[in-house]
């Protein structure tokens, strides 16, 4: 498939704007994490006060290792946080925390999106597992069933993808109201803080773009959308 012209077409724009997404949230992350915030608030101390400011409790927040790998578990309800976000005072660490903290409050409010996603990780990790072995051996081998059964199985996990959008928008929206309704920033700072999680919100639109774009070049493959000829 790698040598497929149309394959190359489809994927190299979703491959290009994969690349730009990382170059920017990691561009715009490097500029605000150098800028500390007034009050002078890390990132551990503003998802605190805004779990406590929207009445979500019981959430742990721990810290974890790794660059910008910090999530919400909701199976565990424990907020985790990378070093240089949870220790951080920087715009861009209070930012990213509110985000995460906006996660937590979806789950304690039951926002389905979140709820939803939450139920399709393990049908999607089964689903991301299975497809590439089926579709590959379907195509070497012309096995209708085989590249059927792969492209279910892959849809499978687009259909996460399109489902993290909304939850991860969402959340930033969530982050960006309660950032300076709370107090922890001021106008000048939520702008960028803004940036920050507009930058982190593209990385999840390239991730989905790329899984559509390969799911309509397996069903064009399988003569299954229009014509393969």
């Amino acid at each position: 498939m790698i040598f497929d012209p149309l394959y190359i077409m489809m994927i190299v724009p979703a491959l290009i704007l994969s690349i730009y997404a990382q170059i920017k949230v990691k561009s715009t992350y490097g500029r605000f994490s150098k800028v500390s915030t007034y009050r002078g608030i890390t990132g551990a101390q503003a998802a605190r006060e805004i779990l406590r400011s929207a009445g979500v409790h019981g959430v742990d927040i721990e810290l974890t290792r790794g660059f910008l790998s910090d999530h919400y578990d909701p199976r565990s309800r424990v907020l985790r946080l990378s070093e240089s976000v949870y220790s951080g005072d920087s715009i861009a660490s209070v930012g990213v925390a509110a985000h995460e903290a906006g996660h937590a409050i979806q789950h304690a409010q039951g926002y389905a999106p979140l709820k939803l996603r939450s139920a399709l990780v393990p049908i999607s990790s089964l689903g991301s597992n299975l497809a590439w072995p089926l579709l590959i051996i379907g195509f070497i081998f012309m096995a209708q069933s085989l590249i059927l059964a792969g492209i279910v199985f892959f849809s499978l996990a687009v259909l996460f993808q399109i489902i993290t959008l909304p939850v991860e928008f969402n959340a930033s929206s969530r982050a960006l109201q309660a950032l300076p309704a709370s107090g922890i920033l001021s106008d000048t700072e939520v702008n960028g803080a803004r940036k920050v999680l507009s930058a982190a919100a593209l990385t999840y639109v390239a991730a989905a773009t790329a899984a559509i774009l390969q799911l309509v070049y397996f069903l064009l493959r399988a003569g299954l959308l229009g014509n393969d000829e």
